[in-house]
């Protein structure tokens, strides 16, 4: 029998610490050669490593701590290498004055940041560097910003922070922080409505290893951490693995691991910070696939029935208050616990409730000694499995599943079949972007499983694909039922300043400005309202482009408009626009009849404008009226002289209202 080891891919060195540490030992052997001069020193201890430190210490050389330290540095002599966290813009103005030289391991990723936040400050903005404030790192990228330049760290610090009126905001985030954290706290700035920029300088190794290390920790029975006590990047690793395995432990070196605390254990998990030697991780690698498990397969002979890590057990309740449910595993003399953890995600839930004393359940095996003598057992991870088996099928089937959402995540939604979970992100939610999801907590939602990685914890659900097919469907169905000449329902979708998009069931149509009305239309969104029910005309039809209207023939005020406004009736009208030869007079809508500047008064008008005003109301006779042109032309001189005038030709005919 033989213990499952898991190293993490990305323990160990990152690039930018294996690149500060091998500056360091190649500035030891060009002195070594003669080819540079000591003493060597690093600015603060070039990682987060007691072994490594003491190795340079033993090669002569020297960490400085402070400011102080540098300024007191001999004039001209030595070396001095800066970390990878970084160090202030005024830090290099101190070396530049002591005339030392410098080699420069600032990460490249810090770099970048500091370019960043030395950018935004100079324009003006106000910096946030999300992470902690005394982190070297932190504290260097600060150096190159402005006295407007915050740390922020947590929740109370973000609400707490204030902008002043019309500033702008950058945010970045200390390298190492955690991604998750770092999210939720940007969120909370976003929520405050600032003109903002966001930039994710998590660095990518950061993201990459606490992801994996994530995944491992919720595969294996216990994990190891390993890294220096005041390395930043291994408590973060500590505090995610610990989520996901209750058997978490935190070592500098081979010796602080208490063997017996893994002896029992099948599987372990081991990743490590950006400061961890590999020759480390490997000796506790070693450690743990050698490690006997004598004592324990003694322990399951003795047993009637040996159980497994992972196998399905059935038992007998005896024992049940509101938090744990205690089982008599059949067949074995073990006794299990379900705790409300293992029990729901539900951690509100009542055990009581739920089970009695002498029901038969099943369970699964998940620890074989919970610290206390029980065998740890989960009924929510046993109905997730066959949850699982559930959804295996589905994904080879394309079934289209119905389930109900149990949370409303920032990247998407969470629905459960049987007990097992399934992710639908955001972007497969819905067909169109939504920016609320909150409306989907609680409902029922169809989906189909497009990628079924249990192991990685990876179901992902899809209900755009069913969305789109259905609508695909329905654009089909509508284009071989319409055409040009027919009236139909549809909803307002959306209304813009030239027209509005109206959903007619599968295909979207244009109801365009020009179309809305037999009158003249300014502004649509004062006439329509998305989510509004519409009856509109089938225009055109254009490939997939429909056009719309709502000017609809029967409605035509010009087809009744030669009895109202035959020549030499009197008529009222509406003063709507006005030119230098002329006012345009709104009959009705639709309707709109020409008073040249010639015809408001007997006394000599200069200009419109001098004399009427937009909205006024006037009457006056009418003089010429053109069907087949859609023109009519007015005169109020007309009605002072008593009777019937008609203007001159280059009064009316010259002007095309159409085009006014």
């Amino acid at each position: 029998m033989s213990r499952e080891v898991i190293v993490a891919r990305t323990a160990g060195f990152c690039f930018g610490v294996e690149r500060a540490v091998d500056q360091v030992y190649e500035q030891i052997g060009l002195v070594e050669q003669g080819r540079a001069s000591g003493p060597i020193y690093t600015y603060g201890p070039i990682i987060h490593n007691e072994e490594v430190v003491g190795d340079l210490a033993k090669k002569g050389v020297t960490v400085l701590e402070t400011e102080e330290d540098l300024k007191a540095l001999p004039p001209g002599q030595g070396t001095v290498i800066i970390r990878s966290h970084g160090v202030s813009r005024h830090i290099y103005d101190i070396l530049e004055e002591r005339g030392v030289a410098v080699v420069d391991a600032t990460c490249p990723f810090v770099k970048k940041i500091h370019r960043i936040v030395d950018e935004h400050s100079r324009a003006g903005e106000a910096v946030v560097i999300i992470g902690n404030a005394s982190h070297p790192e932190v504290e260097g990228i600060r150096g190159w910003g402005n006295r407007d330049t915050k740390v922020v760290e947590n929740e109370a610090e973000a609400e707490d922070f204030n902008l002043s009126e019309g500033q702008k905001l950058c945010i970045v985030s200390q390298t190492t922080f955690n991604y998750n954290k770092f999210k939720e706290l940007v969120e909370k700035f976003l929520k405050k409505g600032y003109d903002s920029s966001v930039l994710n300088t998590i660095c990518n190794a950061t993201q990459e290893r606490q992801v994996e290390a994530a995944r491992i920790a919720s595969q294996v029975e216990a994990m190891i951490v390993i890294g220096g006590r005041h390395s930043s990047n291994t408590q973060k690793l500590y505090e995610i693995c610990l989520k996901e395995c209750k058997n978490t432990f935190y070592i500098q070196t081979l010796g602080d691991l208490d063997p017996d605390s893994v002896s029992s254990v099948r599987s372990v998990g081991i990743t490590a910070g950006a400061s961890t030697p590999k020759k480390i991780i490997e000796e506790v690698h070693t450690r743990m696939a050698e490690q006997s498990f004598a004592e324990l397969l003694k322990e399951e002979e003795e047993s009637t029935k040996p159980i497994r890590t992972g196998e399905i057990v059935t038992g007998q309740v005896i024992e049940v208050s509101k938090d744990e449910i205690i089982l008599s595993i059949a067949g074995n003399k073990s006794e299990g616990v379900i705790t409300r953890d293992e029990y729901s995600n539900d951690n509100n839930v009542d055990l009581t409730t739920k089970v009695q004393v002498g029901d038969e359940m099943e369970a699964k095996v998940i620890k074989l000694n919970d610290g206390v003598g029980m065998v740890s057992l989960s009924y929510k991870r046993m109905a997730a499995d066959r949850g699982n088996r559930r959804l295996e099928e589905a994904f080879e089937n394309q079934e289209v599943l119905t389930a109900k959402v149990t949370q409303v995540l920032d990247g998407g939604l969470s629905v459960e079949v049987e007990g097992a979970r399934v992710f639908i992100p955001a972007s497969l939610v819905s067909d169109s972007y939504e920016k609320d999801l909150s409306k989907y907590a609680g409902q029922d939602i169809e989906f189909i499983i497009t990628e079924f990685n249990p192991k990685r914890r990876r179901i992902i659900g899809d209900r755009k694909a069913l969305l789109v097919a259905q609508k695909a469907k329905m654009k089909e169905e509508l284009f071989s039922r319409i055409q040009p000449g027919d009236v139909t329902d549809g909803v307002v979708k959306n209304v813009t300043d030239f027209g509005a998009f109206i959903d007619l069931g599968g295909a979207d149509g244009l109801l365009h400005i020009s179309e809305m009305s037999w009158g003249r239309v300014e502004n649509p969104k004062k006439v329509f309202k998305t989510g509004e029910q519409v009856r509109v005309l089938i225009k055109d039809i254009q490939g997939e482009k429909i056009a719309l209207s709502l000017k609809f023939p029967e409605a035509n005020p010009w087809v009744t408009a030669a009895e109202r406004y035959a020549a030499g009736n009197i008529v009222v009208g509406r003063v709507a626009r006005m030119t230098d030869f002329g006012a345009f007079i709104e009959l009705e809508p639709g309707v709109d009849a020409l008073l040249h500047v010639s015809q408001i008064s007997r006394e000599h008008v200069e200009k419109p404008s001098d004399v009427l005003r937009i909205g006024q109301e006037i009457e006056a006779r009418v003089v010429d009226f053109n069907e087949n042109d859609h023109k009519i032309s007015l005169s109020i001189k007309a009605l002072m002289g008593g009777g019937q005038e008609r203007m001159e030709d280059s009064d009316v005919a010259d002007v095309d209202i159409n085009n006014y």
